[in-house]
């Protein structure tokens, strides 16, 4: 079974369309497992917390929020990720390295190489089979930022940081063609996840799957 990552700046629906692939895989009986970063695990969660809500986040450094991040990206590999692909479970994620690589790496301007490294390690091997970048225009992603009713630190950097964002991942598909694939966000929710299931149907060959439940016992 694949493992499927989503990412995007902030406000371009990816959330959203984690629960719309979902929902397709479950009608044709794959019951994938679904995380999101930072997060997926009690540690993780906490660490959540503290990156986006509390209020001393607005204190930490760049090199404290990558290695925050990262903590949290491994809990939730060894924890969850890792058991699940052993058994054979599709497995879709809100987030991967490929942010870490774009937020710290490109918008913050730490060590590209550094990033890289320290992605390689906490990941321990797994690698996305296939990753989504919905891709949004700043005016875009702000109008839908504005109708949340709780707002997280990552939401609130400057103009220019989400064009660092927004470069960094497209230039990141365009590097990795194989795994990364750039989706039109701005288009209606329903359009986005018919191409998205499309995508992922071709590549996996999922008509010749059996219809029954696949699930953890």
């Amino acid at each position: 079974m694949p493992f499927i990552t989503f990412e995007g700046s902030e406000g371009c629906g990816k959330t959203t369309q984690v629960k719309r692939l979902t929902n397709h895989l479950e009608k044709i009986g794959i019951i994938p497992e679904v995380f999101r970063e930072p997060g997926g695990t009690a540690i993780g969660e906490a660490i959540r917390h503290l990156l986006q809500h509390s209020d001393e986040s607005h204190a930490m450094t760049p090199e404290a929020e990558l290695l925050l991040f990262e903590a949290s990206r491994s809990q939730l590999v060894h924890e969850k990720i890792q058991p699940a692909l052993k058994h054979g479970d599709c497995v879709i994620c809100d987030r991967f390295f490929d942010s870490t690589t774009v937020y710290q790496g490109a918008a913050r301007k730490l060590d590209p190489a550094l990033v890289e490294r320290l992605n390689s390690f906490v990941a321990d091997n797994c690698v996305p089979d296939l990753t989504f970048v919905l891709d949004v225009d700043r005016a875009t992603a702000r109008s839908r930022l504005s109708a949340r009713k709780i707002r997280d630190r990552m939401e609130e950097q400057p103009e220019d940081f989400y064009e660092r964002v927004r470069s960094a991942y497209r230039e990141l598909a365009r590097r990795d063609t194989e795994r990364v694939t750039l989706i039109d966000g701005s288009r209606h929710v329903d359009q986005i996840a018919t191409e998205i299931w499309r995508i992922v149907r071709q590549r996996f060959a999922l008509d010749s799957e059996i219809r029954t439940p696949h699930s953890a016992p």
